[in-house]
């Protein structure tokens, strides 16, 4: 089965930095555009960015743009988002998707068949 994995979360200081990773599995990678969203408990969960199935293109949100990069390897499966800058309000559980349904990027996260469990990244002041 389809499996989205993941990694990198943890505790870091306001200005720090996190690459946080995403492995898939029991798909074919390279035929999914990919997306990271993050949320925090009793809010709704919140794009932050996404890449084409090539990596070729990319697009982010607002709250993040300039502070985050978001890559691809398609050789390992593995999708990252590189967080830098980080701040208290960044605070939040990250999680990946994964989109076969579209050539572009998307910000919906209706548009995603397939979810990680989730990573949590905390921002301490």
């Amino acid at each position: 089965q389809v499996q989205l994995v993941e990694s990198g979360g943890g505790l870091v200081q306001a200005g720090g930095s996190l690459r946080l990773s995403c492995a898939a599995s029991g798909l074919t990678f390279s035929s999914y555009a990919m997306g990271w969203f993050r949320q925090v408990p009793g809010k709704e969960r919140e794009f932050l960015g996404a890449i084409i199935r090539s990596g070729s293109s990319t697009l982010y949100a607002d709250s993040v743009k300039g502070r985050a990069t978001i890559s691809r390897d398609n050789a390992k499966n593995t999708v990252y988002l590189q967080m830098n800058s980080l701040k208290p309000e960044d605070t939040a559980d990250y999680y990946c998707a994964a989109d076969n349904t579209n050539l572009y990027c998307s910000g919906s996260p209706n548009e995603y068949a397939y979810w990680g469990q989730g990573t949590q990244v905390t921002v301490s002041s």
